[in-house]
Formats: C-alpha cells, sequence, structure tokens
C-alpha cells in the first residue's frame, strides 16, 4: 500500500529535474511564477489496476501546459485531477474551477491547460490517467471538460484507491483486476457522466446513428460482427449493445437486416434485367458467409425463399440443383 506519507517522503526535485520527470511521464509541462533557484517539487508515478496513477507537489505559483505543448506530444487521454492539499485553480477551454481539498476536476491532456496555486504555496495533486477512447466507451459519450465534482459520494471511494492504490498488481488475478478497472470507470462515470437526460439523448442518438452508418458501410464483410462494430465506434461491446437493447433490437439483428435488404436489392435487379446471377452469389455479396444461413434468414424474415422473391424464370421457389445441395443441411 502507498500511503500519502510515502510520497510525502519522496526526495524534492528541482526546477530542472522536475520539469524533466513530469514531461517524460504527463507531457510537455512548465512551472512558472516562481524563480527556478527558489523552486521545490515531488513527482511520483505509479500503476493502479492498469491505469498510470501521477502524483504531483511543487511550491510553484503555476503550472502551464500551451498549445505548442500539445502539438508537440500529442497526448490523448484525460486526467481526473484530486486536490489532496491547498487550493489551485484550473483553468481549461476558457472556463475555470476552483478546487479545495477532495475535489475531483476531469481535464484533458489534448488541450491547453494552466493550474494557478491561489496561495503560492506547496500544492499536492493526485492524478488518474485515463485513456480516451476508453473513458468515452464507458461513460457512452465525450465527456463535458473542464468538469469538477465537489463532495459527490463517488469522489471519496475514487480518491481513496488513488491514495492508497495497490502498486504490485501481480498480487490480483487477472479477473480481480478487471473487475477493479471497471469499479474505476463506473465510478468516473458516476462523477462525470452528464445529469441533463437531454444532453445524453442528444449524444446517444448521434452515436447510434454513427454506428448504423458504420454497419451500412461494412456489412458486406462476412466476418464483421458487432466486436468489430464496438472497435470502429470506439466504444466497448457491452454499451453497443446497451445501444440496441434500449431500442428493442441487437446489433447482431441489425446487421442481418442491413444484409438482408441488400440481397432484396440485388435480387430484384436480378429480376428486372433477367440475369442468371446465381442466387448464392447474391448471398456473399450480401455478406453472408454461407448460402444455408442466408436462406434460413430470408425465409425466417419474408416468408418465402430468395429464388422465389427473385422471380426467376423457373417456376416460383425453385432453386437449382448446386444450391439445393447447399441446403442439405437446413432442417
Amino acid at each position: 500500500m502507498h500511503s500519502s506519507g510515502d510520497f510525502l517522503s519522496t526526495p524534492n526535485l528541482d526546477y530542472e529535474a522536475w520539469r524533466d520527470v513530469v514531461r517524460s511521464i504527463c507531457g510537455r509541462y512548465t512551472p512558472g511564477g516562481i524563480e527556478p533557484k527558489t523552486f521545490f517539487g515531488r513527482a511520483r508515478v505509479r500503476s493502479i489496476c492498469g491505469f498510470r496513477s501521477v502524483d504531483l507537489s511543487s511550491n510553484a505559483h503555476c503550472l502551464e501546459r500551451t498549445h505548442q505543448d500539445v502539438r508537440v506530444d500529442a497526448r490523448d487521454h484525460y486526467y481526473a485531477i484530486f486536490q489532496m492539499t491547498g487550493q489551485s485553480r484550473i483553468i481549461q477551454n476558457d472556463r475555470t474551477v476552483e478546487l479545495t481539498v477532495g475535489d475531483v476536476a476531469l481535464v484533458d491532456a489534448a488541450r491547453p491547460v494552466t493550474y494557478v496555486s491561489e496561495k503560492g504555496g506547496d500544492q499536492w495533486w493526485g492524478s488518474l490517467q485515463l485513456p480516451r477512447r476508453s473513458l468515452v466507451s464507458h461513460l457512452g459519450l465525450e465527456p463535458r471538460c473542464l468538469s469538477r465534482r465537489s463532495g459527490a459520494a463517488a469522489a471519496r471511494p475514487l480518491r481513496q484507491l488513488l491514495q492508497d492504490g495497490v502498486e504490485d498488481e501481480q498480487s490480483m488475478s487477472v479477473s480481480a483486476n478487471a473487475y477493479m478497472r471497471l469499479a474505476f470507470y463506473d465510478l468516473l462515470g458516476a462523477l462525470f457522466a452528464p445529469s441533463d437526460p437531454e444532453d445524453v439523448s442528444l449524444h446517444t442518438d448521434k452515436l447510434f446513428a454513427r454506428i448504423c452508418d458504420i454497419i451500412k458501410d461494412r456489412f458486406a464483410d462476412p466476418d464483421f460482427g458487432p466486436c468489430e462494430v464496438a472497435v470502429e465506434a470506439g466504444i466497448s461491446l457491452r454499451y453497443l449493445q446497451k445501444l440496441f437493447t434500449v431500442r428493442n433490437s441487437t446489433c447482431s439483428n441489425f446487421i442481418y437486416s442491413v444484409r438482408l435488404d441488400h440481397a432484396v436489392r440485388l435480387l430484384e435487379r436480378r429480376s428486372f434485367l433477367k440475369t442468371s446471377q446465381p442466387i448464392s452469389e447474391i448471398a456473399y455479396a450480401s455478406g453472408f458467409g454461407d448460402y444455408t444461413n442466408f436462406h434460413r434468414k430470408f425465409r425466417r424474415r419474408f416468408g418465402h425463399t430468395p429464388g422465389s422473391h427473385s422471380g426467376d424464370h423457373a417456376e416460383p421457389g425453385r432453386i437449382s440443383a448446386a444450391e439445393s445441395a447447399s441446403l442439405a443441411h437446413d432442417v
């Protein structure tokens, strides 16, 4: 376990050493408002259940990350910032939040930010580094920064986990580690998910529309399924399925629906042009890996076979010998 005393007992660093350490673990930040020769600070990095945790303290009046810093190191994550001692002000996106002990703020490392010490005293911030894609996946939307939560019930256990987190992850099983990560994300969701239902609804509607567009672009790939949709959308599989569940469907059903709609268009084109294109070829072009599965799903949805729908020159419902053979196991 790592108590606050462990951090406060770490050696002080001078201006250059502290700045270099911080840049190596957090990106480019520069202390300001203090003469380098009078500067002192501490820095510690840990791993907590797979998250990078960073403790920083200094007596600088401000800590700045500029537009140029953002361009140079191209960091793409968030920080949950916990005020451990003192008081400070954080400025980002033309917004300002005041932090006192126990407060937590969410900061976007991909944007310029300035931390200002209110009284110029020694400040201690604890932080949790959160990969953008993972956080958005678990929250279900891009969180609003700069956000602050004060006195929220979820902030206390999260702060305690950060302050006393286990560094030796090998002492935990893989499954326990995964559950702990989910606990972190759930606590963050309780803190930073928007409370306005209209904001949530607007975002989820836009996200769902984008997911539908992804499926419509990729449905012809027979190996494209819900897992691939989630990866391309940048969300978790669990959240993807939730988006479809609230709409009384599943991602798999939607994919098959798009494939069958495409197959119908090809069958109608085949009938109109009076071509001899094999129906099995239409099945594969619509994203079905085998004809049997296509035939079964088509008949279940439309109530008749692909051959009868196409209006080919054979009697309605008749299929070729090759297609008949491929249906031998369709019972």
